[in-house]
């Protein structure tokens, strides 16, 4: 999965600013960027009786619209809780360098908080690695100046983007498994190895395998 980072604040603090300020200029140093909005409002993406919407009440987990300029691709979430900030990038696939999500304070991400003069900060945000702030605060958090997107978007190159530029992502059960650096290694070498075997592939830049067993077949070894 490519690197997350977490743009969290108060209300109206500029978090929306500060997402497109970072990809603007990560964007403009070559990398690829996608974005996460987390939004408790409950907005109606597709108005009932198009053809879309009736794909979905009539059962489909997933539908898709092109057009000429887009693709957007609708998820149906049957489940009770709320859909995880890794399973939603997990959507976005693995051609990211970074993926930079709005919200989610309560999620086990990095996070910049974004904080206004005069206001509260929030109450111990998880992994909290920068605040962009109008002013100096007494804490030990590494401080920016809320405009200094050049100097935010350095940390986030230097800390993120290159050291997660060549991986190898795991997912059992839709869940992402972290790796240590010896597995990951046997894993990448194995896989390489295997499809450099095959015609036409002899120099892959990225390798996508999906294994999906139902639950009523049993496990079958390889030898």
């Amino acid at each position: 999965m490519p690197p997350i980072i977490t743009i969290v604040g108060r209300s109206n603090s500029g978090k929306t600013t500060l997402v497109e300020k970072l990809t603007r200029e990560l964007t403009s140093r070559g990398y690829r960027i996608a974005t996460i909005k987390d939004s408790h409002k409950q907005p109606s993406f597709d108005s009932d009786g198009k053809d879309s919407a009736r794909h979905m009440a009539a059962g489909s987990v997933a539908t898709a619209i092109r057009t000429q300029q887009e693709v957007v691709v609708f998820h149906h979430n049957c489940r009770e809780e709320e859909v995880s900030l890794e399973e939603i990038s997990r959507l976005l696939g693995e051609n990211a360098d970074l993926i930079i999500a709005e919200g989610f304070k309560y999620a086990d991400a990095a996070k910049i908080e974004v904080h206004r003069k005069g206001r509260d900060l929030l109450d111990n945000p998880k992994r909290l690695v920068a605040i962009a702030t109008e002013e100096k605060l007494n804490t030990k958090a590494r401080q920016f100046d809320i405009n200094d997107a050049n100097g935010i978007c350095d940390l986030l190159e230097k800390g993120f983007i290159l050291p997660n530029r060549r991986r190898v992502s795991l997912y059992i059960n839709n869940k992402p498994i972290e790796l240590k650096a010896f597995p990951r290694k046997i894993i990448e070498n194995v896989i390489i190895n295997m499809v450099r075997s095959l015609k036409g592939t002899e120099c892959p830049e990225s390798i996508d395998i999906s294994v999906r067993k139902p639950n009523d077949q049993p496990d079958q070894t390889l030898l």
